[in-house]
């Protein structure tokens, strides 16, 4: 791409922002060739002798240096619209802030907002979606509604956002957009604080082999589900606010450092994001093991199905957090101080149209209406590679959103987990492979220099490899021997069709359906409930644990042994764990790994103009196609596997026991799917991808030339203008 700079009449530059330059009284012409050290903030030099396009900016050069000689302390930057390039609010822009005024400060804050974006988002939500089901009486559908509202709110404002914030104020987009998140913590948090106490009626003879159970069924809806309105409400305000930060906040970064060392600032921020989640997990299932009334005396613990924990503190903190985190991300200019030195050095990589209607996005006025907005878009819908690599991005956004989502679940059927040590183990599972492979990502792009086409083979390697890693589904660990489920009381085979968890030895006890809380027998079998195992007496050890006692059904298998049973699932002893977790840890890490590398290949293969939007179009497309549908795609294909329904008052509810051939199976055919048809649209994004001619990438003689004697085409221009 030719980079010409209008250097006649006004000194302005072809980019967002403009140089100002005091008046010097040398003539212009010695300026061009006297060799000097530009000053490209108030403290920083930056030697010319780096980069041929370097020379493009020796005008301006001895005319500051004169300036400076003449008692100024340098040349100042300012935007196009006249804004000072000073951290500050307004006119208080203390000396202090100013180093903060950098890339690194700028990334600071923005990872500390990714951080509690993930955490609150994918984090808190996700732990506490059982304790608000049972503190506010709502149903499945409902709970997914509250959780579906962020990707809605989202999809809404994406277009609006990256389209007018791209071409505005990023870091006042920014500020606001986590101010808002910060406000939707806190309206999620409100409904603990306008509800009456929750209390809890129970019997302590509830699940035990005892007569004259039973349980009421609500026949009226309870006016605590209304409170869903408030929780929806608050997941669109988390929307809202984080729209901008995964467009805007992008290009920010990208704006203001050396396009090599973009990707690695790219990856740190996406790393951040990662983190978030799984701080979330271990933060919010601390919390829940506070009961929700604090100071309240209960005798249930956390292991009771009536228990709720504490589910607003986190949101509380976390909102708190993000309203500190956008005041000083609010203070930040529209450019950095120094960064016109990267516009300069900038080479495009924009796919090539063929009309060449690409070179409408390089008028500085192109975007600032309305009326450019479909122009805008049109263009990147006739980019074919953009295009792909959005396709490619939902396939993997569907995978990702379904294996966070159904991860534990699978760990927890597997190996015979609580829902507590599968969502633990999965954490530490995802935490080094997501973290370390978007961080590897960005460091790989950086490291090898790669371009355009290079970052897309990359992308492509990586689902390659993950597509082979996802064979390991194919093996299983089998599920824990349950009886009256996968075996009869007696231990003959049970048909997987069926299900009779009444045997001889439970008769009289009345055992309720409803009631699911699963005990390991003395004799390694697991039962559905004590109840179902025929014990009549309890007992509590010292660690909290429940022993049952004189339990029918076992003394039928195991005639000398104790008849004892303890609550909770029996252990798995599967040798084929530690290989699964490998292949697991192997397909989330290359996963992860071709993410920044595919933001990357995005941002290069549009026009610079178009880079905010481009981003907000492609989250739009992820989300619609991958984030939203996912969980729902994933979680139908489990549920075949189901072979126990909770029953609520005769209507299904979630399934409690999975079988885990069948988990494996259809999560094989899933993986295999989703890999196949993101590895073709990766290879569609790199064969039509046609990059700039030859003679306009960095190191070509033309390039050269292009860099160093623009300015000798406006050379007579500017000693005209000198000697007038």
């Amino acid at each position: 791409m030719e980079m010409s700079y209008n250097l006649s009449g006004e000194n302005e530059f072809r980019s967002p922002q403009n140089l100002i330059v005091p008046s010097a009284s040398s003539p212009v012409e010695n300026s061009l060739k006297e060799p000097c050290t530009t000053p490209l903030s108030n403290d920083t030099l930056y030697s010319n002798a780096n980069s041929p396009s370097d020379s493009c900016v020796k005008p301006l050069c001895n005319a500051a240096s004169e300036n400076k000689s003449q008692g100024n302390k340098g040349v100042k930057y300012v935007s196009a619209e006249g804004d000072k390039l000073e951290c500050g609010w307004g006119a208080f822009t203390p000396a202090c802030l100013q180093s903060f005024n950098t890339p690194k400060g700028v990334l600071l804050f923005l990872c500390v907002a990714s951080f509690l974006q993930g955490m609150i988002v994918n984090g808190f939500i996700n732990t506490v979606i059982t304790s608000i089901e049972r503190r506010f009486d709502l149903h499945s559908y409902q709970s997914g509604l509250i959780a579906s509202s962020y990707d809605i709110a989202a999809c809404v404002c994406l277009t609006f956002v990256s389209y007018f914030g791209g071409n505005g104020h990023k870091p006042r987009w920014l500020g606001w957009g986590v101010l808002i998140m910060g406000v939707g913590s806190l309206v999620f948090a409100l409904p603990h604080f306008t509800t009456s106490p929750y209390e809890v009626h129970f019997s302590e003879e509830t699940g035990m082999c005892s007569s004259n159970q039973s349980m009421q069924c609500a026949e009226s809806v309870s006016i605590l589900s209304n409170y869903r309105f408030v929780f929806m409400l608050g997941q669109f305000l988390h929307g809202i606010g984080a729209t901008p930060l995964y467009t805007l906040g992008v290009t920010y970064l990208d704006e203001n450092v050396k396009s090599n060392y973009s990707p690695v600032y790219i990856a740190v921020f996406y790393t951040a994001a990662i983190l978030g989640p799984a701080a979330g997990y271990l933060v919010g299932g601390m919390f829940l093991n506070i009961y929700t009334e604090i100071g309240k005396q209960i005798d249930l613990t956390p292991d009771n199905t009536l228990w709720v924990g504490a589910w607003w503190i986190g949101f509380l903190g976390a909102g708190a957090a993000a309203l500190l985190t956008a005041i000083p991300i609010l203070g930040y200019p529209r450019r950095l101080p120094g960064s016109q030195r990267y516009i300069i050095m900038r080479v495009s990589e924009a796919h090539q149209l063929k009309d060449g209607s690409h070179e409408t996005a390089l008028d500085p006025d192109f975007g600032k209406t309305v009326k450019d907005l479909p122009r805008s878009l049109l263009m990147l819908l006739k980019n074919p590679t953009f295009i792909f690599l959005c396709l490619a991005g939902a396939t993997e956004a569907t995978l990702i959103a379904g294996m966070s989502t159904f991860g534990p679940k699978f760990l927890e059927s597997q190996y015979s987990l609580s829902a507590s040590e599968a969502a633990t183990l999965f954490g530490y599972l995802v935490v080094p492979a997501g973290g370390g492979g978007t961080f590897l990502g960005g460091f790989f792009v950086n490291k090898f220099k790669l371009r355009c086409s290079g970052i897309i083979k990359l992308c492509l390697l990586c689902t390659v490899t993950s597509l082979l890693a996802v064979f390991i589904f194919f093996i299983h660990c089998p599920n824990m021997p349950m009886a009256g489920v996968t075996q009869m009381y007696d231990q003959s085979i049970l048909l997987e069709s069926s299900l009779n968890l009444t045997a001889a030895c439970n008769t009289e006890c009345d055992c309720l359906r409803e009631i699911y809380s699963p005990v390991c027998g003395s004799d390694d079998i697991m039962y559905y409930s004590a109840c179902y195992a025929g014990c009549k007496k309890k007992s509590v050890l010292d660690s909290g644990k429940k022993v049952y006692h004189e339990c029918s059904c076992i003394l039928e298998n195991d005639p000398t042994g104790s008849a004892q049973a303890i609550a909770g699932k029996c252990t798995s002893s599967c040798e084929r764990r530690t290989l699964l977790l490998v292949f697991m840890f192997f397909v989330i890490f290359f996963t992860f790994l071709c993410s920044i590398p595919a933001l990357t290949a995005t941002l290069r293969c549009v026009s610079d103009r178009q880079r905010s939007f481009a981003l907000g179009i492609q989250w739009i497309v992820v989300r619609t196609l991958g984030g939203i549908p996912g969980p729902i795609a994933f979680g139908s294909m489990i549920d075949l596997s189901c072979l126990v329904w909770q029953d609520q008052c005769g209507e299904q509810g979630s399934c409690y026991v999975y079988q885990n051939s069948a988990m494996s199976r259809y999560t094989l055919v899933a993986g295999i799917v989703y890999k196949v048809v993101g590895t073709v649209f990766f290879l569609l994004a790199c064969l039509l991808y046609k990059p700039p001619p030859p003679e306009s990438l960095p190191g070509s003689s033309a390039a050269s030339e292009n860099g160093n004697c623009v300015l000798q085409e406006h050379k007579s221009s500017l000693q005209t203008q000198a000697a007038e």
